[in-house]
């Protein structure tokens, strides 16, 4: 027998002439939750209990606009001889500085206490600068648009006006940062954050939406979707060997790791074009110019670091039109009524949602409410992705799309919904476990089955969807906050 609870929680300042909530944000981590608010402000609440509560009180945090996007972020140091920074999560907000010539970054760390406060922030490189009263400005401009993806340790940030996508690491470490070292702020219990610039990306084609997941740093553009592995982007030391070219100069040169790369502040990589026309992935043309290696966290991927490895001036590198030494590939959306048609003209569609499914595989919802599974072979080390997409059998046109992927169980819940008045609990189960690898190759249509098992109907047109785990929602309409959970 299906179980359904349902909660509806009242949001705080209810008159007409208050801002109303736009959208959410959810850290299953630590059960924070953010509201956006119509004039572009945001309320922090911490550990909330959606099930327990009849209303929302009054926030203890407020970020003040402008604001233009947010994303929570959860900050993991592998040390296990220092367990207060083992796990922290933080709020990130971007917004305008003078005038929108810079961007302005504004970090918001959760206390042991519950309590979201002004982070304290330290970073030395160039064109970022810590200010305790402002935040971190970036010597970027904003322009019309930004947004940000942040996933464990790392988070991403697309200026639309720029055409150009950051990646940055994040860490955190105890004690605190004179002013005159680049930080101060808030920090009730003593964790600075360290925020280290990794790569620039300069896009030449508009991005719909950006994803930073389990590894990988997913574009989406028109038509498609174009995949980074950020192992390579991120590493930032090298290993020093023996002179390999009569040319060479004497002292030994420096190589990058097997699964590294060292790049220059100036030197940029130009996203031309679609790499792959047909819907499986792999390397080819693009030009992919990354990297900063001035990145002290090495090793947070793996959380060791290997004393032959040293960290190195930063310098630029450039890679060949068709190289895969990025690990980059673009896929193709596609669309199961396309024909091989000269004379049919077939309309572009955006990606404009990114949801992670598991380790290798991604929910990509484009911008006609059709659902594409992305399909990484398997998550690689190396440089190469190869990766596959198809197009996903559906009856509703999908408005949102919310995912919590859980790598422990075999079946995924994705939510989807119509944008109106409807939201359906469908099931993913994920069948690749179970095949042979002759049946891989063989059958990958097979490999993943999806089907509805729950409906939910709301009397409010639904503006906003957001998981709060594998089996329950909050569903934002016009004006209340609605949780659901299935058991």
């Amino acid at each position: 027998m299906v179980v359904v609870q349902a909660s509806k929680l009242d949001l705080p300042n209810p008159s007409l002439s208050s801002p109303h909530i736009t959208s959410l944000l959810f850290e299953p981590h630590s059960l924070s939750l953010a509201l956006m608010h119509s004039e572009s402000s945001f309320s922090l609440y911490p550990s909330i209990s959606p099930f327990s509560l009849s209303s929302l009180p009054p926030p203890q945090t407020i970020v003040s606009p402008p604001s233009s996007s947010a994303t929570f972020l959860l900050v993991q140091n592998p040390n296990p001889n220092n367990p207060d920074t083992n796990s922290r999560v933080l709020f990130v907000v971007s917004g305008p500085y003078g005038g929108g010539s810079k961007v302005l970054l504004r970090f918001y760390i959760l206390q042991r206490q519950k309590l979201f406060t002004k982070a304290q922030v330290v970073c030395n490189q160039r064109d970022l600068q810590f200010d305790g009263r402002l935040g971190v400005l970036i010597d970027c401009n904003h322009g019309v648009s930004i947004r940000l993806s942040g996933s464990v340790n790392f988070f991403a940030m697309y200026s639309v006006s720029s055409s150009k996508v950051w990646v940055f690491a994040v860490k955190s470490v105890v004690g605190s940062i004179d002013d005159d070292d680049g930080g101060g702020g808030g920090g009730g219990d003593g964790v600075v954050v360290k925020l280290m610039r990794c790569a620039v990306i300069e896009c030449c084609n508009p991005l719909w939406s950006i994803s930073v997941s389990f590894g990988f740093l997913i574009l989406g553009e028109l038509n498609g979707v174009r995949v980074f592995n950020l192992r390579p982007i991120v590493k930032g030391q090298v290993r020093k060997v023996k002179p390999w070219h009569s040319n060479s100069k004497p002292e030994g040169r420096k190589s990058c790791l097997p699964n590294g790369v060292i790049g220059g502040d100036d030197v940029y990589g130009d996203l031309r074009g679609n790499m792959n026309s047909g819907g499986s992935g792999g390397c080819g043309k693009s030009d992919a110019v990354l990297g900063i290696s001035e990145i002290a966290c090495n090793g947070y991927l793996e959380g060791k670091k290997s004393p032959q490895y040293v960290s190195v001036k930063q310098r630029a590198i450039k890679l060949r039109a068709d190289s895969c030494e990025q690990g980059a590939c673009f896929v193709a959306l596609k669309r199961q009524d396309a024909e091989p048609s000269k004379s049919k003209v077939v309309m572009s569609v955006k990606a404009i949602s990114i949801q992670a499914l598991s380790a290798k595989k991604f929910i990509i919802l484009d911008s006609a409410g059709n659902l594409h599974l992305l399909r990484l072979s398997y998550p690689v080390v190396g440089s190469d992705i190869t990766c596959d997409m198809r197009q996903l059998p559906q009856v509703l046109k999908v408005q949102n799309l919310a995912i919590i992927p859980d790598t422990s169980l075999r079946t995924q819940t994705v939510w989807v919904s119509d944008g109106y008045h409807s939201v359906h609990m469908m099931v993913a189960s994920d069948m690749e476990n179970l095949a042979d690898e002759n049946d891989r190759s063989e059958n990958k249509e097979k490999l993943m089955q999806i089907s509805a098992v729950q409906a939910f109907f709301a009397s409010e047109k639904i503006q906003d969807v957001i998981p709060l785990a594998a089996n329950a929602i909050f569903l934002l309409g016009q004006g209340s906050l609605y949780a659901y959970a299935v058991s």
